[in-house]
């Protein structure tokens, strides 16, 4: 038999599980950084909704948005930080990071468009 491969010399090995060190602790207390973050802007928004004597259209649409667009992001970021938790996460699809990015800049947006309303 000298000359003969192993029988299964040929085959592919499985992938063996992962030692992923700490990198997805740090990932995931990413997420729950950015997560509070956006926590921080819903609540300014509907503290100053709250604060104001006679809150307008505007000022209503735009919390009840920053509302909606934190609910989106959470419920994003959650999903995202559960897979993390597998062995093997998948990797970020484009429409989740496209989705991520669009809440994010938007709150980003409503947050500054609280501070700078005149009046307050």
């Amino acid at each position: 038999m000298a000359g003969h491969p192993p029988p299964d010399a040929g085959a592919p090995r499985p992938a063996p599980d992962r030692d992923p060190g700490l990198q997805p602790e740090r990932t995931r207390l990413a997420w729950r950084r950015t997560t509070l973050s956006a926590t921080a802007v819903a609540v300014l928004a509907a503290r100053q909704l709250l604060r104001s004597a006679a809150p307008g259209a505007a000022e209503v649409a735009l919390t009840v948005l920053t509302g909606l667009l934190w609910t989106g992001f959470v419920a994003l970021a959650h999903r995202r930080m559960r897979a993390m938790a597998t062995g093997r996460p998948p990797g970020l699809s484009a429409r989740t990071a496209l989705l991520l990015g669009g809440c994010t800049a938007a709150l980003a947006l409503c947050g500054a468009v609280i501070l700078v309303r005149p009046g307050h």
